[in-house]
C-alpha cells in the first residue's frame, strides 16, 4: 500500500503542474452540424481542430468549440460506419462550416488507440486492428462478454463456462492452463488485472459489457507487446463513453424461454464549459440460460466518469463498482460412441447438455474450515462472485512545441468467490460404489431411498470453492512524446502492484447425473457403516492427493519502454518499441494438513470428518523471486493510396506466470528455477483495402510460442510444451445495397506442437478453420432491422494427443428490431437457433472405440430466446 500511495502522490503532482500551465489565450470559435447521406444528424460525431481541441455532435448533429486561435487550421470530422472528412477553415471570430458524411461500412481513416503510442487512423497503423461498435455486438445476440469475442478474426474464445471463467486464445497460441494467458483485457487502455490466467480469477470474471461502453477495439500481434505487460498476443480494450455525445439510453430485457431479467441504463450530458460526464450500469437477476435450479446470475454494475477539457487537454475521472453473481459452468457428463476419429457426441438420457447444469439446491452449500481454521460455509449458488471497486484518472495535453504528456492510472480493489461444482469422475453406480470398497451401496441422501436414477450414472463432485480474499490492483502509465519533423520519439513508464491472495478450500461429493436438480447420494460399506454424510464423502479432495491452499502474493512489475517512428515518405512510415519489464514477487504459500474435526458440532467423529483436510498456515513457504524480459517490435506502413495499404511487422514479447507457477513445487526463492517467463515470437504481413461500399483486411501470420510449465487444476497436471502456427485472418464489411450490409470474418491456423511427446501434433482444441458472416437488412427506411450471425469452426482434438475429435459446428444467431416510435425500441433475439450441441473443451483425451463412454465435456449453452424494450434520449 505504500508504494501504491506514492505513485498516487506522483500522479497527481504531474496533473496539477500541467493544469497549472494550461493557457486560456485563444479567442475564435467553430460550430457547425454533421449531417449523412440522407440529410439526418449524426449523434455522437468527433469534430477535431489540428488534433488539439476536439467536440461530439449533440442530439441534432450540431458542434462548438470556443477558445481557437485565428487562423487557417484543419478540421477532420470522423464517426463509425462513415466516411471521415477533412477541411481546412479560416478562423475568424465566430466560425459556421457544416459537414455531411457518407456511408462506410468501415472506415479505414477511424482513429484507434489500442496499442500504439499515439492514436491514428487503421489504414496508417502497422498492426492488426478490429473495432466493434454496440450496435455490432448487438447483431451478434451475445450471452456473455466472452461471446462476443467470437466474432473477431483470429480470436478463439471458449464462452461454455458462464459470464466469465472463458479460456482465450489468438493466432494458434495454446491454452495450456485457462484464462487469457497472452492476451489481455483492458478497460480504457488500462489492465483489467496484470495477468490474465489467473486461477479461478481470469480478468473477463471482473469485466461486463453495458451499455457504458462506445466500442471495442482488439489488437492482434503487433506493438502490443512493447505496450502492455504481460500481452504479446494482443490486446481486447473496452472503451467507455464520455458523455460528450448528449444522451441516454434505458432497455429491459427477459428470457422468453427461460429465466433471466436485466435492466440498463445509462445517460451523458455536458454540465458546464468543458465539462462533461457520464453515468450507467445494470442489475439483473435469474436463473440464466442453464436452468441450475436457483437464482444464478444476480447483481450489476455502476460506472461513472467527469471529463474536463482545457485548451490543450483533458482530465478524466472515472469510477467503478461491480457486485455480479454468475454460474460457472465446468465440463458435464456426455455420451460418446463410434471411434476417437469419427465419435458420436450426444446428451446422456435424463442429462440435456444444451441446457442442463451441475448446480443443485440439494447442493446450495459447502462447509468446512477457513483459510485461518474458523468453520466457514459457502453458498454455491453464488458461484462467480466477483466484487470490484475502481477508481481512476487519465490526463492528455499538448504542452507546446511538439510535446505531448499522457497519463492513465488506477486503483481497483477486488476481492470475490469462485465456487462450481466439477465432476471429477463420472461412472456407473455399480463402479462408484465399489470405488469404497466390495459390497458398498448407494442412497439418496435426501430420503435414504435406494438409488435408482434412469441413466444408472453416478458423478463424483470436486467442490471447487476459492475464496478470492484479495485481488486489488494498481495500475499507471506514463508516456511523454515529442514530436519532430518526420520522427515522433515516445518514451513511457508503466507501473503495476498486483495482489494475488486466495484460499482453496475444496471438498468431495456423490451426485446423481441429472439436468432437474440432482440429488445427492451416500454411500454405505459392506458393514452398514455410514462413509458420507448429506452427499460428503470427503473434507478434501483425497482422489487429487488433496487441495487444501492458502497463498497471498504481491506482484511488483515496473516496465519502461520506447517507441520511435519515422514517416519515411508521404507513403511509407516505419515504427520500432522497446520494453523492459521487471518483476518482484513476494509472499507466501501454504499446502494442506489432516485433522480429525467436528465439523457438525454433534460431539460425534464421523468417518468424513476423520481427515478433514485444511489450509496449513503453520507451515507456509516464502515466496520471493525476480524475472525480467525484453519485449520489442518492428513495423512498417505503405500507403499505396487513400483507399488502400499494407504493413509487415515482427514483435517478441514473454507473459510472466503468476500464481499457477506456485502449484509446480519448484524454487519459490529462484525467478529461473521456477520458468516464470513464456515468450511469444511473431510475424505478420498484412493488406488493408477500402471500397466504395466496403472493406477488406488481410493478415498472414506466424507465432511461435515456448513454454516451460503450466498448471491446469481440473487435471491437476503441468502442461509443457512449445508450439508454432501460421495461418491467414480475414476481415471485410460489404454495403451490397442502401438496405443490406454484409460482415463477416474468416480465421486459418495450422498449429503443431513442437517439443514433448506430443511433437508434430495439434495443440488440444485448435480448429483449423474458425468463421463468422453477420447479413443485417434494414427496411421502413431504416427503422427496423432483421439479422443473422452464423459462427462456427471445423473440427479439433480434445487433448494434445490427438485421439478425440470434437466435432466442428455451426451457431445460428439471430435479431428482428422495430421502432416502435421515435427513440422507442423493440428487440427480439435467439442464440444458438438450431440448438446446436457445440462442444468447447473436453476433459477425455480419448475414448474406448465402437462402445458407449461417459466424457466429461464443456458445450456452448443451447437454444434462448430473448426480448428487450429500450429507449434512447
Amino acid at each position: 500500500m505504500k508504494n501504491i500511495t506514492q505513485f498516487l502522490k506522483k500522479m497527481l503532482v504531474i496533473v496539477a503542474v500541467m493544469l497549472f500551465n494550461q493557457s486560456f489565450s485563444q479567442s475564435g470559435s467553430l460550430s457547425g452540424k454533421v449531417t449523412d447521406a440522407k440529410g439526418e444528424p449524426v449523434i455522437g460525431a468527433n469534430v477535431v481542430v489540428e488534433s488539439s481541441k476536439s467536440s461530439i455532435t449533440d442530439t441534432d448533429g450540431n458542434f462548438s468549440i470556443s477558445g481557437l486561435a485565428e487562423g487557417t487550421t484543419s478540421v477532420t470530422v470522423s464517426f463509425i460506419g462513415l466516411t471521415t472528412q477533412k477541411k481546412s477553415v479560416a478562423i475568424s471570430g465566430k466560425t459556421v462550416l457544416n459537414f455531411q458524411l457518407q456511408d462506410d461500412a468501415k472506415s479505414l481513416e477511424e482513429v484507434v488507440v489500442t496499442g500504439v503510442v499515439n492514436p491514428k487512423s487503421k489504414i496508417k497503423s502497422s498492426v492488426s486492428i478490429t473495432t466493434l461498435d454496440v450496435k455490432q455486438v448487438e447483431q451478434s445476440a451475445p450471452r456473455s462478454t466472452a461471446e462476443i469475442f467470437r466474432t473477431i478474426p483470429g480470436i478463439r474464445s471458449e464462452s461454455s463456462g458462464g459470464e466469465g471463467n472463458a479460456n482465450i486464445a489468438v493466432r494458434g497460441v495454446p491454452i495450456s492452463s485457462g484464462g487469457s494467458k497472452y492476451l489481455q483485457i483492458q478497460e480504457d487502455g488500462l489492465p483489467v488485472l496484470l495477468y490474465g490466467d489467473i486461477a479461478f480469477a481470469t480478468a473477463d470474471i471482473f469485466t461486463r459489457f453495458d451499455r457504458n461502453i462506445a466500442k471495442i477495439e482488439a489488437i492482434r500481434g503487433g506493438s502490443a507487446s512493447t505496450l502492455s505487460s504481460n500481452a504479446p498476443g494482443g490486446i481486447i480494450n473496452f472503451i467507455s463513453k464520455t458523455g460528450k455525445t448528449e444522451g441516454g439510453s434505458m432497455a429491459t430485457s427477459f428470457g422468453l424461454d427461460y429465466n433471466d431479467f436485466r435492466t440498463d441504463l445509462e445517460y451523458g450530458a455536458k454540465i458546464g464549459d468543458g465539462l462533461f460526464f457520464h453515468a450507467g450500469g445494470f442489475y439483473r437477476a435469474g436463473e440464466g440460460v442453464r436452468s441450475p435450479g436457483f437464482i444464478a446470475n444476480n447483481g450489476g454494475q455502476v460506472k461513472f466518469n467527469v471529463t474536463k477539457e482545457f485548451e490543450t487537454g483533458s482530465v478524466t475521472v472515472y469510477a467503478k463498482f461491480l457486485n455480479d453473481r454468475a454460474a460457472a459452468y465446468m465440463p458435464m457428463p456426455l455420451e460418446v460412441s463410434g471411434t476417437n476419429a469419427s465419435p458420436n457426441w450426444g446428451s446422456i438420457k435424463g442429462y440435456d447438455a444444451t441446457s442442463g447444469a451441475m448446480q443443485s439446491v440439494f447442493l446450495d452449500q459447502n462447509v468446512g474450515l477457513g483459510p485461518n481454521g474458523e468453520l466457514r460455509r459457502a453458498k454455491v449458488s453464488d458461484g462467480m462472485h466477483p466484487v470490484s471497486k475502481s477508481i481512476g484518472a487519465s490526463a492528455n495535453f499538448q504542452l507546446g512545441d511538439g510535446w505531448k504528456v499522457t497519463e492513465n492510472g488506477r486503483f481497483s480493489s477486488n476481492s470475490g468467490l469462485f465456487i462450481a461444482p466439477f465432476p471429477a469422475e463420472v461412472g456407473t453406480a455399480a463402479a462408484i460404489a465399489t470405488s469404497f470398497g466390495a459390497g458398498s451401496t448407494l442412497t439418496y441422501a435426501n430420503d435414504g431411498s435406494a438409488f435408482n436414477t434412469a441413466n444408472g450414472l453416478v458423478a463424483r463432485i470436486h467442490m471447487f470453492d476459492t475464496q478470492l480474499n484479495n485481488m486489488d490492483n494498481f495500475m499507471n502509465d506514463l508516456r511523454i512524446t515529442k514530436k519532430f519533423n518526420k520522427v515522433g520519439v515516445t518514451a513511457g513508464y508503466f507501473k503495476s502492484i498486483q495482489n494475488i491472495s486466495m484460499s482453496w478450500l475444496w471438498n468431495s461429493y456423490l451426485q446423481e447425473v441429472s439436468d432437474s436438480n440432482p440429488r445427492l447420494i451416500n454411500v454405505t460399506d459392506a458393514g452398514g457403516n455410514l462413509l458420507s454424510e448429506n452427499g460428503l464423502y470427503a473434507y478434501g479432495t483425497p482422489a487429487w492427493g488433496n487441495l487444501a491452499r492458502n497463498y497471498d502474493t504481491q506482484y511488483n512489475v515496473s516496465a519502461p519502454y520506447a517507441n520511435i517512428s519515422f514517416d519515411a515518405t508521404d507513403k511509407l512510415s516505419l515504427e520500432g518499441g522497446v520494453r523492459y519489464d521487471k518483476g518482484q514477487v513476494n509472499g507466501s504459500f501454504a499446502g494442506g494438513t489432516s485433522a480429525a474435526f467436528d465439523i457438525n458440532n454433534d460431539g460425534a467423529i464421523s468417518v468424513p470428518e476423520q481427515n478433514v483436510f485444511a489450509v496449513n498456515t503453520a507451515n507456509s513457504t516464502a515466496v520471493d523471486y525476480q524475472y525480467d524480459y525484453v519485449s520489442y517490435t518492428l513495423g512498417a506502413n505503405y500507403l499505396i493510396d487513400a483507399g488502400q495499404s499494407v504493413f509487415a511487422r515482427y514483435s517478441r514479447g514473454a507473459s510472466a506466470k503468476a500464481d499457477r507457477i506456485l502449484f509446480s513445487g519448484l524454487n519459490y526463492l529462484d525467478g529461473d528455477k521456477i520458468n516464470a517467463l513464456d515468450f511469444l515470437n511473431q510475424a505478420e504481413v498484412g493488406y488493408k483495402r477500402k471500397f466504395d461500399k466496403g472493406y477488406v483486411y488481410a493478415t498472414v501470420f506466424s507465432a511461435k510460442t515456448n513454454e516451460q510449465g503450466g498448471y491446469e487444476a481440473t487435471s491437476n497436471s503441468i502442461i509443457d510444451n512449445d508450439y508454432k502456427s501460421m495461418g491467414l485472418e480475414l476481415e471485410t464489411s460489404y454495403n451490397a445495397t442502401e438496405s443490406l450490409n454484409l460482415r463477416g470474418g474468416f480465421t486459418y491456423t495450422k498449429a503443431e506442437v513442437t517439443t514433448g511427446a506430443n511433437e508434430g501434433n495439434d495443440p488440444r482444441r485448435q480448429p483449423k478453420m474458425m468463421y463468422n458472416f453477420i447479413p443485417t437488412y434494414k427496411f421502413s427506411q431504416n427503422r427496423n432491422a432483421v439479422g443473422l450471425s452464423f459462427i462456427g469452426q471445423t473440427k479439433a482434438y480434445t487433448q494434445d494427443s490427438n485421439q478425440l475429435v470434437m466435432d466442428g459446428f455451426l451457431i445460428v444467431n439471430g435479431f428482428v428490431e422495430f421502432e416502435v416510435t421515435k427513440g422507442l425500441s423493440l428487440n427480439l433475439s435467439g442464440n444458438n437457433l438450431l440448438n446446436t450441441l457445440a462442444i468447447t473443451e473436453a476433459e477425455e483425451g480419448s475414448i474406448t472405440e465402437n462402445t458407449v463412454n461417459y466424457v466429461r465435456a464443456r458445450p456452448l449453452p443451447g437454444r434462448s430466446l430473448s426480448m428487450s424494450l429500450s429507449y434512447k434520449f
